[in-house]
This record gives C-alpha cells, sequence and structure tokens, in this order.
C-alpha cells in the first residue's frame, strides 16, 4: 500500500505543479495581450497628437505669412540724434 499511496501522492503534487504552470503562463499571455493593447493605442495617439500638431504649425504659418507683424517704429534716441547732427 506504500507503493500505491506514495504513487498517488506524487501524481497529485505533479498535477499541482502542472496547474501552477498553466496558470502563470495564462497569465504572461493576458499580460502579453494587455501591453500588446496599450502599445496599440499609444501609437494611434501619438499619430493623432502628430497630425493635430502638423496642422496647427501649418495654420500658425499660414497666418503670419498672411499677416506680417508692423514693422517696427524708430527708437526716440536714434530720432533725437539725427535732428541733433
Amino acid at each position: 500500500m506504500l507503493v500505491a499511496e506514495s504513487s498517488k501522492d506524487a501524481r497529485e503534487r505533479a498535477d499541482v505543479r502542472f496547474k501552477k504552470t498553466q496558470k502563470a503562463e495564462q497569465a504572461r499571455s493576458a499580460a502579453l495581450a494587455d501591453h500588446a493593447t496599450e502599445e496599440r493605442l499609444r501609437k494611434v495617439k501619438t499619430a493623432k497628437l502628430r497630425e493635430l500638431r502638423m496642422a496647427r504649425d501649418a495654420e500658425e504659418l499660414a497666418f503670419a505669412a498672411a499677416n506680417p507683424p508692423p514693422p517696427k517704429k524708430a527708437a526716440k534716441k536714434a530720432v533725437k540724434a539725427a535732428v541733433k547732427a
């Protein structure tokens, strides 16, 4: 009876180890899937933000080209110096 019991115990231990390994593998697979999903979402968000930034920059350049800054007024000191000379 000792052989049968030890064989039975060994089988139970092996089953426990197998189930533990299977559970760890499932957790690993789930973590990898979550990571891949997050990476895909991050890439989509980055592309969208890049597109918005480029559109904003193009709009700013177009506005600056259409509306150049007014010419700077001459400094008062330069005008006074020119008058005195």
